[in-house]
């Protein structure tokens, strides 16, 4: 635990008094009552978080100063399998066929982007997320479903075809 000086416990208040984040408020808040000799419990009990948060924020604070309290930014395409650039650049391959106005197999780009690209294997919704986000649209349909019975069709089709 690091005692802050005169100084510290100035700039604190004064930060406190600007900042407009609710969170890094709260933690400035247990640092500033950590210095009028409050125990992490009864910070923890006054702020309304666990002890571990409170220890976290005088570890951050101790660590890494004011800016150590401000919450780490999140968000983007964490799990990304490849960045924009690279996925527009393995689209491009597929770009003259679509621009002639061909329909686009999913299978084929799947086995595309799995082999050449990624590694591993990937969900169909991988590879229909990575066409929207590029703004393709145009599918070829499968030719047939996975679990037709072709002696099924080929019944109908004389049955039906007689009734006429």
């Amino acid at each position: 635990m690091v005692k802050c000086n005169h100084d510290q416990v100035k700039r604190l208040q004064k930060v406190l008094q600007r900042e407009k984040d609710p969170t890094v408020r709260q933690r400035i808040q247990m640092v500033l009552l950590r210095e009028d000799g409050k125990t992490q419990p009864k910070i923890a009990e006054l702020t309304g978080v666990s002890l571990s948060t409170v220890n976290r924020a005088h570890m951050a604070y101790d660590n890494g100063g004011v800016n150590a309290l401000r919450p780490k930014p999140t968000g983007g395409r964490r799990r990304e399998n490849m960045t924009l650039g690279e996925e527009k650049a393995f689209l491009a391959k597929f770009a003259k066929a679509a621009g002639a106005g061909e329909l686009l197999n999913i299978g084929e780009l799947k086995s595309a982007y799995y082999e050449e690209e990624i590694g591993h294997p990937t969900s169909n919704s991988t590879v229909y997320d990575l066409l929207a986000r590029h703004e393709w649209r145009k599918l070829m349909p499968r030719p047939f479903h996975p679990d037709r019975d072709i002696e099924a069709q080929e019944a109908y089709k004389k049955r039906g075809f007689a009734m006429m």
